[in-house]
């Protein structure tokens, strides 16, 4: 059962979206915004057995509310287990025993590359100084592959990123293992229009899936360069009224 068209916002399309794509008993090291959000409605819904892993340490943490931040008490209070930072990225992380990364993203360019940094070419004085790399550069090099949640416009899908804060596919395929990469990197794009996955021949991002109401051109408008886009386009499913409410429910929790 799905809901109508018009119960639903473009944000929670994106969000139980990419919560689809996480699979029961998967080691998912979460980042926190959207990330985070559709994780904990994947847990919440098809996923009992997602195994959530944050930055801060905390090993399978039930947030029954959406964290503020990899410090929020609610991870630790919730976890399995509390690890030490470096113990979760040189035990957990870097000998790739965890299977999905997931993270945002302040810009996105054709080959999947993060920037979280600065936005404008002179680092020293940019336009904007974003919030950092964090521990995204080590998991975006080492899970097993990456999925990005990202809001789509211009500004966000950039022809070229102005600082490479956590490598995707570089300048396409075979640069991760000219680099010594062990994760497969992006493997997965959700945005508010649709849902992008590498060309298996070039690693470049293609339009593989369209939310419900939109249209190849909208998300071609919203696209910093020229999209391409594959020959079987499909529709995402709209949300049930239980992916509606588990998501709306932790985000009035959150508030």
């Amino acid at each position: 059962m799905t809901s109508a068209a018009g119960e639903w916002t473009a944000d929670e399309m994106m969000s139980i979206a990419a919560a689809r794509a996480l699979q029961n008993g998967t080691r998912c090291f979460v980042g926190i915004g959207l990330p985070s959000t559709a994780a904990n409605v994947a847990r919440r819904t098809h996923a009992p057995d997602l195994v959530l892993i944050y930055e801060s340490g905390t090993l399978g943490s039930k947030p029954d509310v959406l964290p503020s931040s990899i410090g929020d008490g609610v991870l630790a209070e919730t976890a399995d287990a509390v690890i030490s930072v470096p113990e979760v990225f040189n035990y957990w992380l870097q000998p790739g025993r965890i299977d999905v990364g997931f993270l945002g993203a302040a810009q996105l360019d054709r080959f999947g590359n993060i920037n979280t940094t600065v936005i404008g070419d002179d680092y020293a004085d940019p336009k904007v100084r974003l919030p950092g790399a964090g521990g995204a550069p080590e998991i975006a090099a080492s899970c097993g592959e990456v999925f990005v949640v990202v809001r789509q416009s211009t500004r966000s899908f950039v022809e070229q990123v102005d600082f490479v804060t956590s490598v995707g596919h570089g300048s396409g395929k075979g640069d991760r293992q000219r680099w010594g990469l062990p994760g497969a990197g992006p493997t997965l794009v959700i945005t508010d229009l649709g849902i992008l996955r590498p060309d298996p021949d070039t690693a470049e991002l293609v339009l593989t899936q369209l939310h419900p109401g939109v249209e190849v051109d909208d998300v071609r408008a919203a696209t910093g360069w020229d999209l391409k886009v594959a020959p079987d386009v499909g529709r995402t499913a709209a949300p049930t009224p239980e992916e509606l409410s588990t998501l709306r429910t932790l985000k009035e929790a959150s508030s």
